[in-house]
């Protein structure tokens, strides 16, 4: 690790963007021998794997720009049922337990490639009136957050074995795949809501060349 770099990290499952910057900065510093300076282009939530960009020293000015990077994420959406979080962290509840054709599958995905306007969830770092929604939301506060344009530039069927539905999805910097599972699970009327969510790549970087691994954060 370098003072003024970039860090490619795969994110593991179950820890949270916060707790990898922490671990980046704690080893940087005993490499450096002083407090460094680190910072993210990006959260990914708790659930979620895959490509975190870290920035370090000088090179933090530059987070900002990162951060309005296309994306690309691949992730597993379960029909029938909806998450009040929109992912597996959620209250489950059932919807349906209709299943639809890969023919209406596909007719739906393809409805939501271009640019939409989509809803944020109310469990996101977004910050309402100074605070972040998802404390507000975890205090029983109804969270109304303002729809925004996105971009989804492709968005690719994988595999479809009901319930589970896997995609990968070219977005634009601040599309919510939870949110877009959930706007797919209302258009099919069956409910649905993200399982699995993995980030494959930010701009030209991809998380095959991430330089630390799961491993190494996890022990």
């Amino acid at each position: 690790m370098n003072e003024d770099s970039i860090i490619l990290v795969d994110k593991p499952a179950g820890m949270t963007s916060f707790g990898v910057v922490a671990r980046i900065r704690r080893r940087l510093s005993q490499q450096l021998g002083k407090k460094a300076k680190v910072g993210h282009t990006g959260t990914l939530d708790p659930f979620a794997t895959g490509l975190m960009m870290i920035v370090t020293g000088k090179e933090c000015r530059n987070a900002m720009q990162y951060s309005k990077l296309d994306k690309v994420y691949e992730a597993t959406i379960e029909l029938g049922k909806t998450s009040s979080t929109g992912d597996p962290e959620g209250e489950l509840s059932d919807v349906s337990a209709n299943q639809p054709t890969q023919e209406q599958l596909q007719t739906v995905l393809d409805g939501f490639i271009g640019e939409i306007q989509q809803r944020p969830p109310a469990f996101s770092a977004i910050k309402v009136n100074g605070q972040r929604a998802y404390k507000l939301a975890r205090a029983g506060q109804t969270v109304e957050i303002p729809l925004r344009t996105i971009t989804i530039h492709s968005l690719e069927l994988i595999d479809y074995s009901y319930p589970d539905v896997r995609i990968r999805v070219h977005v634009s910097s601040g599309t919510y795949i939870r949110t877009l599972a959930e706007d797919i699970g209302a258009k099919l009327e069956t409910g649905a809501y993200c399982r699995e969510l993995r980030r494959t790549k930010v701009g030209q970087w991809n998380v095959e060349d991430a330089t630390v691994t799961p491993l190494e954060l996890t022990d």
